[in-house]
């Protein structure tokens, strides 16, 4: 179980989630004063979208690779 965890915290720790989770935790804190503008939005919303896009892309992959196809 342990050693499920740190491999999960390694998974995290490159600079696509980095970047992720720190716009996250931007919006969050931007939300929560009221400060929130629509650039800022606009940005989170094209990185999230990135980086899910991605993240659906590799495990579609996987699943066709697992599936015979091409």
């Amino acid at each position: 179980m342990d050693n499920k965890i740190i491999t999960a915290i390694a998974r995290l720790m490159n600079v696509k989630s980095l970047v992720t989770i720190a716009l996250t935790i931007g919006f969050i804190v931007q939300s929560v004063r009221g400060e929130l503008n629509n650039e800022y939005s606009s940005v989170y919303l094209v990185v999230i979208s990135f980086y899910f896009g991605t993240q659906y892309q590799k495990a579609t992959q996987g699943k066709d690779i697992a599936d015979g196809e091409t």
